[in-house]
């Protein structure tokens, strides 16, 4: 298969704080698909199963590139991550995630069947589903989901809604001194510029960097084509869209080497990108910013592409809660608790800490199609939270508190990016290069906190599988573009 499928997911958990684990949930879930609608929160009682506590449950439709197999494996890592363990069936579930529909598919294996097969016959799937698609038909039975819906007579759920031309050419002089310039060229050129495909692309604001390596008998680069390479291209980069930012970056960087005449070239692309996101419990649509980021490096062999991305987030310092940890427990006990009632308090809540606003970069030069969107919810969810522009009490106290209760350095940032990038896309190649970088901007310290990793996706792959050690001298970014 290929293209963009619509799928419909169910989501439950009736394990830990429940509604964090469904909105994590969702954050993981769009590394590879996109989140169109999403219903209320259901609660539900555990059918069979008396002892346990009840579910929360809510369903997503989603587009996604990922075939039914895909999807399920991917899905059944996501389970893993929040904490589900396969071979413990019967036990209460952090997170299970069931492929309700796939498109139009019918099919039944070992493993994964669709449509579900209590997809007719469950109300607390069934009542989710006809809130966000009353009209949708099961591909079986051919009948809508709120007429299956209307047989059950007992439902037994509860709906609760938490919700960017001179006389001689100078620069073909011989310069005075003989020597190699590794790049030469104009920073900070601003453009808008159109990405995506059809009537789904949308302008945007950029800031490009166009380099040109220089020869030691070149006197200067000509700074006026450097222009000319966008300018020539612009009136149809409003017009037409460009698939992605590395794209245009690889365009460009073509364009610039003809152009002068190089030995090789190098552009840089920021762009401002929006992107709709919803606060976690007043559900307020709220839009955010990101960077986008496109790099490419061209000589008239090849030409090399990097996407990436730069997010903001949230940490809290590990260092500082443990203290307080443990200062408020031995403060309890003075104050007649056992040790065991003073630990069983402080596990019950979140302990105070020091934050930052954290700065997270994630690059990835790879031949493979990436979309943007994925690396900043990777970014993200790496961070002890993420953050919204817009926020009302009760998502502020959300953030707060999620983000206290996952506490964590700037170099746990940059290896839960690393772990994430290799769990959700195992299938780029071992030649992808990787760099992941966070900047926490301290709040009572006078410096900044900074991290980063960089080298090739094998590398990262062998280290976190423990079957390898970090190579001595990780190739740079600079090297893998030139290679």
């Amino acid at each position: 298969m290929s293209g963009q499928h619509t799928a419909y997911l169910g989501l439950g958990v009736n394990q830990g704080n429940r509604l964090a684990n469904l909105l994590q949930t969702q954050q993981y879930m769009r590394t590879r698909m996109t989140i169109e609608k999403t219903s209320s929160y259901y609660r539900t009682t555990p059918m069979g199963y008396e002892d346990q506590p009840n579910f929360l449950n809510m369903v997503c439709r989603v587009s996604t590139e990922l075939d039914p197999v895909e999807l399920l494996q991917f899905l059944k890592r996501i389970e893993q991550r929040m904490g589900r363990w396969p071979s413990f069936r019967n036990a209460p579930r952090p997170m299970d995630i069931d492929i309700l529909l796939y498109d139009d598919v019918v099919m039944d294996t070992e493993n994964l069947t669709i449509p579900h097969p209590r997809l007719h016959e469950r109300a607390f799937v069934l009542v989710p589903l006809s809130e966000i698609e009353p009209g949708l038909k099961h591909p079986v039975l051919g009948e809508e989901v709120e007429t299956l819906l209307g047989r059950l007579r007992n439902w037994g759920v509860s709906k609760q809604r938490i919700q960017l031309k001179p006389s001689h050419d100078v620069q073909e002089e011989r310069p005075s001194v003989p020597v190699c310039l590794s790049r030469v060229g104009v920073t900070n050129l601003k453009r808008n510029v159109r990405f995506g495909n059809g009537e789904g692309s949308e302008l945007f604001q950029a800031s490009l960097d166009l380099f040109a390596d220089l020869n030691s008998d070149q006197a200067g680069v000509h700074m006026s084509r450097f222009s000319v390479a966008t300018e020539e291209m612009v009136s149809d980069l409003t017009r037409v869209p460009t698939p992605d930012i590395e794209s245009l970056a690889g365009r460009l960087s073509r364009q610039v080497l003809a152009d002068q005449g190089a030995v090789r070239s190098e552009v840089h692309i920021t762009a401002r990108s929006p992107m709709s996101k919803v606060t976690p419990v007043s559900g307020k649509l709220t839009e955010e910013l990101y960077n986008l980021i496109g790099i490419a490096s061209s000589t008239t062999e090849r030409t090399r592409c990097i996407i990436g991305v730069s997010v903001e987030g949230m940490t809290v310092c590990p260092c500082a809660q443990d203290m307080v940890r443990a200062n408020s427990r031995d403060i309890l006990i003075k104050e007649g608790f056992t040790e065991e009632q003073a630990d069983r308090a402080l596990r019950a809540i979140p302990i105070a800490s020091h934050n930052q606003r954290g700065l997270g970069t994630l690059l990835i030069g790879t031949n493979a199609r990436l979309r943007a969107e994925s690396l900043v919810y990777i970014a993200e969810a790496a961070m002890s939270s993420e953050t919204y522009a817009i926020l009302k009490r009760p998502d502020e106290f959300f953030v707060v508190n999620k983000a206290h209760r996952n506490p964590r350095f700037v170099e746990d940032v940059v290896r839960e990016m690393l772990r994430l990038l290799v769990d959700t896309f195992p299938d780029l190649t071992d030649d992808t290069f990787v760099l992941a970088r966070q900047e926490n901007l301290e709040s009572i310290h006078k410096h900044n906190a900074f991290a980063e990793r960089f080298g090739l996706m094998c590398d990262i792959r062998r280290e976190l599988s423990g079957e390898g050690i970090a190579p001595i001298r990780p190739i740079s970014m600079e090297e893998w573009l030139k290679s």
